[in-house]
């Protein structure tokens, strides 16, 4: 029977065998990339690239005993290229003894090699010496250089959701000694799982530290969300992902991002993160924002929404964190205005009450002769031949001259454009 001061729970816990692996179904289940090299049975060198605590070290040890290779470790933070030469050159004498098949080396961290030292890997990847498994929770196409990610396959790993956690939760119930012994029971794991952010190592170091903290007594130790929050010390975020309250908190920081107060939105973007939202979806939503209540009161809005998405998706959390921060503090302080947003609403309106309305003949296009006798295009101004390249041409369906949909909001930037189409339509739309 384990005591609390042996091997830790998270350790103990590692599967065996692929089949205990739990989440990464994209690369594990029946129609995975991972599974697809075990009926092949071809090992490639690879890089798993993930958040911690989802299985890199583990998955990489499960291919190495499911291939039948030997298996050695380099943690990139304690390793320098005499280790990796060492492993080079001891692979290579197993060469002599035999059947020669290459052993994985698994490099923890790689993204911490520099360039140097992962360049001493190239020639034993190329030819065959070793087989690498690189795990990095940064992203490889920064921080591996290119010679090495043309060697290796790229596998992207996510973080366990909570049905997965809660897969791994009740293993560690059911078959660890130690566990078994404190007599748990589990009312609630939501904090636990939420509190894990993903992770199941930390999860586990959870409930080991849990479990630790009862006293020797026959009583069962249960464990619910109050007492979960008690013992380590963590207030549990509010927030379901996927109840009402998802709902509430994006609609209060979409609000604080529109009423201009960058405060209430850092608070309300606090609330997500903290309960595990996808950054993504965070900046989706601002992504909307910028174009419908900013629009053209500050074009750079729009460009800077779109940039916090690319830029989040490349990075993950937590540094994304930064990034989702400076662009809500941005669109909460710039002006507003809803006119863009108002202006197609009021068009597409217009197309359900008044239907298909005729193209006029000289906006037609006129690429058959046949469409020229039928005076397609005639009378079509090209507005680049006119002073300030405008020609007052009437563009709209005859039943529509005059209507207007667009009106510019009362901001400096807006106010301009006003001006600018009230000197061009004069009195035409009502600028």
């Amino acid at each position: 029977m384990y005591t609390y001061a042996e091997t830790p729970l998270a350790e103990r816990m590692r599967p065996k065998v692929l089949s205990e692996f739990v989440g990464q179904q994209h690369l594990t289940g029946v129609n995975g990339a991972i599974t697809r090299l075990l009926q092949s049975g071809i090992l490639p060198s690879m890089i798993l690239w993930g958040p911690p605590g989802v299985g890199k070290t583990t998955l990489a040890n499960l291919l190495a005993k499911a291939f039948s290779r030997d298996f050695f470790t380099l943690n990139a933070i304690h390793s320098g290229v005499k280790d990796v030469r060492d492993i080079i050159d001891k692979s290579k004498q197993s060469g002599f003894m035999g059947e020669f098949k290459k052993p994985v080396l698994f490099i923890d961290e790689i993204h911490r090699f520099n360039k140097s030292q992962q360049d001493s890997l190239l020639n034993a990847v190329e030819k065959g010496i070793v087989c690498l498994i690189g795990a990095t929770t940064e992203n490889p196409s920064f921080e591996v250089i290119q010679a090495l990610l043309s060697r290796c396959q790229i596998f992207v790993m996510q973080s366990m959701s909570k049905e997965e956690l809660q897969e791994v939760l009740t293993r560690a119930l059911e078959n660890d000694e130690w566990l078994k012994s404190k007599h748990i029971v589990i009312e609630e794991p939501d904090a636990l799982i939420a509190m894990s952010g993903g992770d199941a190592r930390k999860m586990l170091n959870y409930l080991e530290i849990i479990a630790g903290s009862k006293q020797e007594t026959t009583q069962p130790l249960v464990i619910n969300n109050t007492t979960t929050a008690a013992l380590l010390q963590r207030s549990l975020p509010a927030y379901d992902k996927n109840g009402e309250m998802h709902y509430d908190i994006i609609s209060a920081f979409i609000k604080s991002l529109r009423s201009s107060d960058p405060n209430a939105a850092l608070y309300w973007m606090a609330r997500m993160l903290e309960g595990g939202e996808d950054p993504r979806f965070i900046a989706r939503r601002m992504l909307i924002l910028a174009s419908e209540d900013i629009g053209n009161a500050n074009p750079n809005a729009l460009l800077l929404a779109e940039s916090c998405f690319s830029s989040i998706s490349i990075i993950g959390m937590p540094e994304a964190r930064i990034i989702l921060s400076q662009t809500a503090v941005y669109l909460a302080s710039s002006p507003k205005s809803n006119a863009s947003y108002l202006a197609i609403d009021n068009a597409i309106q217009t197309v359900r009450d008044t239907g298909n309305l005729p193209v006029p003949l000289h906006l037609r296009n006129a690429p058959t002769k046949l469409m020229k006798t039928l005076n397609y295009g005639v009378g079509y101004k090209y507005d680049h031949d006119y002073e300030a390249h405008f020609s007052a041409q009437e563009c709209m369906p005859d039943a529509l001259i005059g209507k207007q949909f667009y009106q510019p909001g009362d901001n400096p930037r807006e106010n301009e454009l006003r001006e600018l189409l009230k000197k061009r339509w004069k009195d035409k739309y009502g600028f």
